[in-house]
């Protein structure tokens, strides 16, 4: 079965095959362990001071747009791990024919290795949409204690919307979940991939 990595482009890439926008590519500089790439300084980065997590949020959505490129529902997502991107992925089910190859799968499983622990403590997940009942429930699996996304799923939000798996006192972990992070911007290439389909006859 093929690896879930995503493919080569043309943007600074880090050993783990995570790759960073070209708009905000002056704003990030390669960490000396080699393991990430460490933002200078998050503030700089964006207009709005107010929402750090704007950064990797961006990031993400890089992610997304390579999805559309490819035919796929564009969702991306990243991990960060102490201010290092150790983990870059959007939704490739199309490509692997697999229908658990999610963002947030892919994502979890490479930071994972880059990490050597299916504990992915210390982490922050960013996804540009709400994570579904299968990536709530991985999230939780990997004991992730923070996860940020864009827009609300209002068909399968697992998170907030439909269900709150990662808030569920019963289960062994919570997380913290921060919704709303570049709405707008997250659903409208969302919306765009979906009428683009419409017009082909596919969706």
């Amino acid at each position: 079965m093929p690896r879930r990595l995503t493919p080569r482009r043309k943007t600074v890439k880090n050993r783990f095959g995570c790759r960073i926008d070209s708009a905000i590519i002056n704003t990030c500089s390669a960490d000396s362990s080699g393991k990430g790439v460490r933002i200078r300084n998050p503030q700089s980065a964006i207009p709005n001071l107010l929402s750090p997590h704007e950064v990797w949020m961006r990031l993400a959505l890089a992610e997304a747009r390579q999805a559309f490129e490819e035919g796929e529902v564009p969702i991306g997502a990243v991990v960060v791990h102490q201010d290092r991107v150790i983990a870059a992925a959007h939704n490739q089910r199309e490509a692997l024919r697999d229908p658990t190859a999610h963002a947030e799968m892919i994502a979890i499983t490479q930071a994972a290795e880059a990490l050597g622990s299916w504990r992915l403590l210390d982490c922050a997940l960013y996804v540009t949409l709400e994570p579904c009942p299968m990536c709530a429930g991985a999230i939780v699996q990997a004991r992730m204690p923070t996860v940020v996304y864009g827009t609300t799923d209002p068909k399968a939000g697992a998170c907030h919307t439909l269900y709150q798996i990662t808030a569920d006192a019963r289960l062994n972990h919570q997380s913290t979940v921060i919704g709303g992070v570049l709405a707008d911007e997250c659903r409208l290439i969302l919306q765009e991939f979906f009428l683009q389909q419409r017009a082909l006859g596919k969706k």
